[in-house]
Formats: structure tokens, sequence, C-alpha cells
């Protein structure tokens, strides 16, 4: 008897499979629709030159995609892109752990600047940009005022080439922290108890824990926080668009910005939807990077 039964789960395996697919199924459909499709019509229309209002569409091949390596303001807004992915990444990823590990402890006090922390993030980009263009306002603005109490210079926040982009990144890393921060946190709260006990029997110091227990564990969430934030920072654009609108002389002007002028103001759809082809390249380029040195991180880390 003992022979049969791999037989019989084997056939009830593969019984089974066409079940498991017809359950997987509306996912697949529900993605392709959503995604694959999204991404095909836009690959498509790139190809050709399409104007929004009269949907004329004319094939040009790459023609599209040779006036974007022509076009200096295309190259600037991509650099544009990269500066502030750089700045403020980074800064997400070093903060949010940094206030994880501060408030990741019972008491009222930590229970409520964690939600003031994360609230923020569900506050809406205008109310954000409104706040922070008043405290920003050059004499009459919340910092300036602080500045001249002080008796420090009044500096150009939001006009000036050098200062305008790190502060719209430092405006961003204060409003959606939020959502990193947690993700360390539930990171934190998922470390076994048992492994803090034996690092005190050992007389671990609080910086040798955290060094050799703590941090290890939050390799993961690490990579994934520094992920999800690189995508997110490469589609910025409402609040650059509100506070600055790409000013000072292009100096903040996003390749979001860049595809939705394009598109709404100049009824290019097709050179629009190009734009939006090298910025979905040179996304999957920057997670490919972040995923490739955090793989090798890991394994050098098991050869030692």
């Amino acid at each position: 008897m003992s022979p049969e039964v791999p037989a019989r789960s084997s056939v009830g395996l593969r019984a089974s499979r066409p079940a498991n697919a017809l359950f997987v199924l509306p996912f697949v459909a529900v993605y392709a629709l959503l995604l694959l499709w999204p991404l095909a019509k836009g690959w498509f229309i790139s190809f050709h030159d399409h104007d929004l209002l009269s949907n004329d569409s004319f094939f040009i091949g790459w023609q599209n995609y040779r006036e974007l390596l022509a076009d200096d303001v295309f190259h600037q807004v991509v650099w544009n892109t990269i500066r502030f992915v750089l700045l403020s990444v980074p800064v997400f990823v070093g903060l949010s752990l940094m206030l994880a590990l501060a408030l990741n402890r019972p008491g009222k006090l930590a229970a409520f600047l964690r939600a003031v922390f994360f609230c923020a993030s569900v506050f809406s980009v205008t109310l954000i940009t409104l706040v922070w263009q008043l405290a920003l306002m050059p004499e009459r603005g919340l910092i300036a005022q602080g500045s001249a109490a002080l008796g420090l210079p009044q500096l150009p926040w939001l006009t000036s080439d050098l200062l305008a982009l790190p502060t719209l990144a430092l405006v961003t890393v204060w409003w959606i922290i939020g959502l990193p921060m947690m993700l360390f946190l539930s990171a934190l709260q998922q470390i076994p108890s048992d492994v803090y006990e034996a690092a005190a029997l050992d007389n671990a110091s609080r910086w040798r824990t955290l060094t050799h227990v703590t941090l290890p564990a939050l390799k993961r969430t690490v990579a994934l926080v520094a992920v999800i934030e690189v995508i997110r920072q490469f589609q910025v654009f409402p609040q650059i668009m509100l506070m600055t609108n790409g000013g000072p002389n292009n100096t903040t002007r996003p390749i979001v910005q860049f595809i939705y002028e394009q598109a709404f103001m100049q009824l290019s759809l097709g050179y629009a939807t190009a734009a939006s082809q090298v910025l979905l390249a040179v996304m999957l380029v920057g997670v490919s990077v972040q995923m490739w040195l955090e793989r090798r991180e890991a394994a050098q880390g098991a050869r030692r």
C-alpha cells in the first residue's frame, strides 16, 4: 500500500494545478490590464507623432528618442531628478532608521511622536507646500524671522540655484518620512527578544548590540526602504511644481514635470511618452544597481 501513496498524491497535485491557476487568473488579468497594457501602449505611442487633442498619430520611428537625446532641457531635467534622488534617498533611509530606533519603546510619548511623524505623510501636498512656502518666505517667514533673531544671514531657500533643490528634498523628507519609519518599526518589533537576552548575558554594550544584533537584522528592510524611496523620488513632481514650478533657471524641474508639460501644454503626447519610457529605464537602472549592491554586500557578509 505504501508505494501507492506517492502516486495518489502526485495525481492530486496535478489535478489541483488548474484550480490554482483559476485562483491566480484574476490577479494576472488585473496586473496585465493596469500595468502591462499601459506599458505596451506607451511604448507604441512613443514611436508616433501623436497630437493629444486631435488624436492624429503618425509613425515616426525613433525620431522622438533622437530629439530627446539632443534636447538640452531634457538633459537638465534628468540630471535634476537624479540629484534629487541622491539628495533625498540617503536621508530617508538614515533618518527614518534613527527615528525608528529612538521611538521603538513603550510609553505614551513614543506613541505620540510616532503618530506625529506618520500623520504628516497623510496631509495633502497642497497643504504641505503652503505651510513650507509661508515658513520659507523671505523676511516675513518663520525661518527668516528666526534667523534674524539669532543674528544669522537670511538665505534664499527657494530662489537660489544652489539651495532650491536641497530645500525641496528636505521638505519632501519631512512630509513623507512616516512610511519608511513605520517599516523600520515593524521590522524592529519582529526581532526575537531572545537575541537581545543573549546579548545581555554576554554583557554586550548598547552600541555593540546595535551594530551586531539590530542592524544586521534590518538589512533586508534597509534594502526594501531604499528601493521604495528610489522609485518614489524618481517620480517627484507636485511639491516642486507648487513651490518653485521648476525654477530658478530650471534647476529644480524634474522629469515628470517635463513629461506633464509636453503632454498637456505642448500637446505632444508621443514626445512625452518617449520621455516617460526613458524615465522608466532610468528607474529600472537605479533599482537594479541598488539591489545589486545589497546582494553583493550580503554575499560578502556571508563569506566572513
